[in-house]
């Protein structure tokens, strides 16, 4: 399987060789040259499959041999064995309607895990294979960080640099990452928003020379191995269904999305041939998603600070892929529009694009006192108890679930990680013991100035 950019600067790279560039040469997003198609047969077979099974023969379709079958089954045995779930991401019935994916059973009780498991024993199996070191440099909006570091703590040859947003994440999410305390593991808490440590990242890796000469790979889902791996649980959740529920027509599934990595995994599953119906996008009051898709406008407005911090993004990362296959593959209608928002601030889309987005996705931005209310609407109907951020995936169920249709909502954290929205609501809950054992551990993290200059600075001295 070849891979080339969003901006068709860079020649077709093979698997490997995208997971290791992350961000395109040319400041485009890698992405398969072809998206393979799963014929119904397939998806008959597959459906008996267990996850890391199922994970398995994804894989295979993206990577195409270019990892031995044997070394791949390992890779994803290893990757999701620590799961705390048999299922790894099992699916729970809440209403005739309604059924929640539980996406938190990994390390780090977050989605993320899903991922970076596998990215972290990825990146372990290349640095093996080529003898070379490999240096890791992410930005998280919170759950990004903890899993990246749990997935490649104490790994012989890799060093790993996180960037969060100072004050900005929740405590779970800060203590997770920086109570780490391994030579191989930097934290820095940057003076800014998510949105400075992710163009502070994007900005590190365009700078070509700099990214070569330090061996720089990218943790965030500007590197396509992300995207992939999160592809495998639509189709699992589906398949999780009963057959009657699926026979009745396509699943809808609604994501909380900020950096779009999530649900653009959805539309690959469904470009694949995965029979899904809606593809609902649950976004808080930093709505740049929600108003494209309704406006056909993308632009960043005031950022607020929310009850979803993870979703505290104004600059999604993945939208340029989406961009990419809204404008029929072409490379330099990419490179236009994203000049465009580089000079103006701004990209806006004609009318016939605007329709197809609206096909794709359904979208709906869900206020703070609406995340709370749902919270506590599932807590004392359904015996459910939903964090922040599955509390805006279960609203926008709500908004665009039509009578006699199913929609699975992306329950991307356990709600122990987000605290202090739970409790607005005086709803008291029980931490795991992994999570209540972080309160009492010393923090190692470095703060520094959001500017390019201050981090390149803490980088070169740790690397």
């Amino acid at each position: 399987m070849d891979y080339i950019s969003t901006r068709g600067k860079v020649g077709a790279v093979g698997f490997i060789d995208a997971v290791l560039m992350g961000l395109g040469d040319d400041g485009g997003l890698l992405v398969p040259k072809r998206i393979p198609q799963v014929p119904a047969d397939t998806l008959a077979q597959w459906s008996k499959l267990s996850y890391p099974e199922l994970a398995l023969e994804l894989f295979s379709l993206y990577t195409d041999g270019e990892i031995p079958r044997e070394d791949l089954k390992q890779l994803v045995d290893d990757s999701y064995a620590a799961f705390r779930d048999k299922d790894v991401t099992p699916v729970r019935k809440v209403n005739d309607g309604t059924y929640v994916l539980e996406l938190f059973h990994g390390p780090t009780f977050a989605f993320k895990d899903i991922a970076l498991q596998f990215l972290g024993n990825l990146y372990s199996y290349i640095s093996r294979q080529k003898n070379s070191i490999i240096h890791i440099l992410g930005a998280t909006s919170g759950d990004t960080g903890a899993s990246a570091i749990e997935g490649v703590r104490g790994k012989e040859g890799i060093r790993i640099c996180i960037l969060h947003p100072h004050g900005k994440v929740s405590k779970v999410q800060e203590l997770q990452m920086t109570t780490v305390n391994d030579a191989n593991v930097l934290n820095l808490s940057v003076d800014g928003n998510f949105d400075d440590c992710q163009r502070i990242i994007k900005d590190l890796f365009a700078d070509v020379a700099f990214k070569q000469e330090y061996h720089l790979r990218a943790i965030n889902s500007i590197n396509v191995a992300r995207v992939l791996a999160q592809i495998v649980y639509y189709f699992y959740a589906y398949f999780r269904l009963d057959e009657k529920v699926r026979a009745a027509g396509g699943v809808n599934f609604s994501v909380p999305t900020g950096n779009f990595g999530d649900i653009f995994a959805g539309y690959l599953a469904k470009r694949m041939g995965l029979p899904v119906g809606k593809l609902i996008l649950a976004t808080n009051e930093n709505n740049i998603l929600e108003r494209f898709v309704s406006e056909g406008v993308y632009q960043p407005g005031e950022f607020h600070m929310t009850y979803s911090p993870s979703m505290d993004i104004q600059v999604a990362s993945n939208f340029e892929r989406y961009l990419y296959y809204l404008y029929g593959e072409d490379s330099e209608a990419v490179c236009s529009l994203m000049d465009s928002f580089k000079k103006d601030g701004r990209i806006g889309i004609p009318a016939e694009k605007l329709a197809q987005v609206q096909s794709d996705f359904a979208a709906y931005g869900v206020q703070n006192d609406e995340c709370l209310a749902t919270i506590g609407e599932y807590h004392d109907e359904y015996g459910y108890l939903l964090d922040p951020h599955t509390a805006c995936g279960a609203t926008a169920s709500a908004k665009h679930t039509a009578q006699g249709e199913t929609t699975i909502v992306l329950a991307t954290a356990h709600p122990a990680k987000f605290n202090e929205a739970i409790e607005l609501i005086h709803i008291e809950q029980t931490f795991p013991p992994q999570i209540q054992a972080l309160f009492d551990k010393p923090q190692f993290q470095t703060r520094v100035p959001g500017t390019n200059e201050a981090v390149k600075a803490e980088l070169l001295k740790f690397f």
